[in-house]
């Protein structure tokens, strides 16, 4: 059992009926995390008889609605930190742009809390406003 943090929906057929193993079989994930879903409401399943089973279809819409809500945005001059898990505003001044060759450029900044590397990748045409954003806001 390998140690993915997600689940990935798109491992699972949506015109199938899955038991709980299966489920997570097909996830990689542990059967008491199947369970867990099923035992709180968040994820529907056909409990009235052994094995419980879940719909595919409905398994790929819980999946797709949870790693919905588990994303962040960043904001105006903002970069994610993979350090504080969130996104965070980067030191002033201490902010620069490394292009690569595939038409797009890297910001390199640092982290106003716990002072590590962070990292965004921006299409080069919209560099210049992605710096400047950057750059207003770090110094405010």
């Amino acid at each position: 059992m390998s140690r993915n943090r997600r689940a990935d929906w798109r491992r699972i057929k949506g015109k199938y009926s899955y038991t709980t193993e299966e489920a997570a079989r097909a996830l990689n994930v542990h059967r008491n995390t199947v369970r867990n879903w099923v035992r709180s409401g968040a994820l529907p399943a056909m409990t009235g008889s052994r094995p419980h089973l879940i719909l595919g279809a409905l398994l790929v819409e819980f999946l797709k609605r949870r790693r919905l809500a588990q994303k962040r945005k960043c904001g105006l001059g903002e970069l994610y930190c993979l350090k504080c898990r969130a996104p965070r505003k980067p030191l002033a001044d201490l902010i620069e742009h490394r292009p690569m060759t595939s038409g797009r450029t890297r910001i390199v900044a640092i982290c106003s809390t716990c002072e590590r590397l962070m990292h965004r990748f921006v299409a080069n045409r919209n560099l210049e406003a992605s710096l400047r954003e950057a750059d207003t806001l770090s110094a405010t």
